[in-house]
């Protein structure tokens, strides 16, 4: 048998195969259908809403709640597959790894990229934020963030003397637990420890276990894949909830948010393409023809997680990414790779301090990006995880969270958006730890060119 056969035995890689059925939703317009649904609810929402007044509060709201039953429905599927996706493939890209020193090295390397990328972005947020100012046209518009129905749960940062507890927290003393719990750090470092085990072994040792999780990877995926035929559907019933509580005029009065969200998104785009351009010496043109399914499966979707399958496929395919480099990074930056995510907490941020009249000072905003970083690791990559995080950053600043109720009604938009940001990201790191990571193994065939 030859090497690379055996090699592809012992380590099987089927994850990039399971992509051909989310493929096929791009081409099937699957985003052009999740964009008509999220019109059509707009539009329902607005007719059972206090703008138009066709029906009375109350019933919009139940027939609200209604409508949104299939998007509920969506996102705990996709939440509920998250961390048995992440194990396996976390767990699987190790063990494609060739060797423990290569795996170290790209470990450090790939961390290090997304902490700093993660630290710009937030910083380009707050940049944006006060150069277009999109609160002072709204600052009468607080009221209604008193409610305490949109109360999210917060928590605090640690302090020093606590740090060392914290750090030897981040290794789960019951894996179980952390499932459990969605400590999705721990769940990655659980991970790691047992992909770097599998490497140290012998191949036909940890066969079985890479045998088993190919297994659960195939699973997961069935599971997306029933999921996805209801994200149109999803779209069009959280949009008509949200709109029916929040009021179609009030939404409009949220344009100068959305557009210095997404103005900062496209910033951020333009610097990873500058990245692409010097450190990887990849034509940007060239990279998004060759991502663009991908790119719009997530704003589809707004769930990286749902999508790796999809990038890694991309990455090996047409971005010519070796699998062990893919099926590390690609898992790890779906966890810990939030930087659209960032960016949008510090734009939201500014503009609820704006919208509250409370001036941040140079400190203020060097914490926000340091909570930014921090909350951006282990979070889900599942949508609308961008509000709970928002909460703890603005407790931290002293914005009130319930804040959070003015825009609610637009994070869907907004989440799709920074979900296609936060993949450009991984691919973008894909590609140029590729460049980085050494030579290619020479039993190791080239992929095709596209």
């Amino acid at each position: 048998m030859p090497m690379a056969n055996q090699t592809s035995t012992l380590y099987p890689r089927p994850l990039r195969h399971l992509s051909s059925y989310l493929s096929g939703l791009v081409q099937g317009k699957l985003w052009l259908k999740v964009l008509i649904g999220m019109f059509l609810g707009l539009v329902t929402g607005t007719l059972l809403g206090p703008s138009v007044g066709l029906v009375e509060p109350e019933t919009g709201t139940l027939i609200g709640n209604w409508l949104a039953f299939p998007g509920q429905l969506f996102l705990a599927t996709i939440q509920m597959i998250v961390i048995p996706l992440v194990i396996a493939s976390v767990v699987r890209g190790l063990a494609a790894s060739e060797d423990l020193d290569q795996l170290r090295k790209l470990g450090l390397r790939v961390t290090g990229f997304f902490v700093i990328t993660t630290a710009i972005a937030a910083s380009i947020g707050l940049w944006i934020g006060n150069l277009i100012n999109p609160g002072r046209m709204m600052s009468g518009l607080a009221a209604p963030a008193a409610s305490g129905e949109n109360n999210v749960p917060v928590a605090s940062m640690p302090g020093v003397d606590e740090l060392p507890k914290t750090l030897i927290g981040l290794l789960p003393g019951n894996p179980l637990d952390a499932m459990v719990e969605g400590q999705m750090l721990q769940v990655v470092i659980f991970s790691i420890i047992i992909g770097i085990a599998l490497v140290s072994m012998a191949p036909e040792k940890s066969r079985p276990m890479l045998d088993l999780l190919d297994s659960l990877q195939q699973i997961c995926m069935t599971v997306v894949r029933w999921a996805m035929r209801l994200a149109p559907i999803a779209v069009f019933g959280l949009m008509a909830q949200l709109t029916t509580t929040l009021g179609f005029r009030a939404m409009l009065g949220m344009a100068s948010y959305v557009a210095t969200v997404i103005a900062g998104l496209l910033v951020l785009l333009g610097f990873y393409m500058l990245i692409l351009k010097f450190l990887a010496g990849q034509s940007p043109l060239r990279f998004l023809k060759d991502s663009r399914d991908v790119l719009l499966l997530a704003f589809s979707t707004s769930s990286s997680a749902a999508v790796m399958p999809l990038s890694i496929r991309t990455a090996e395919d047409k971005l010519g990414v070796r699998p062990s480099v893919s099926q590390f990074v690609i898992p790890l930056g779906a966890t810990i790779n939030m930087n659209g995510t960032a960016l949008y907490q510090a734009v939201a941020t500014i503009f609820l301090a704006q919208v509250y009249g409370i001036d941040l000072s140079m400190g203020s905003m060097a914490l926000v990006v340091a909570m930014a970083v921090g909350a951006s690791i282990g979070s889900p990559a599942t949508p609308g995880v961008g509000i709970v995080i928002l909460a703890m950053v603005l407790q931290t600043v002293g914005i009130p969270p319930s804040g959070i109720a003015l825009i609610m009604g637009v994070d869907r938009i907004l989440d799709m958006c920074r979900t296609a940001i936060n993949v450009t990201g991984d691919l973008v790191t894909c590609r140029l730890m590729e460049n980085w990571s050494g030579k290619r193994l020479p039993d190791e065939p080239l992929p095709k060119e596209p």
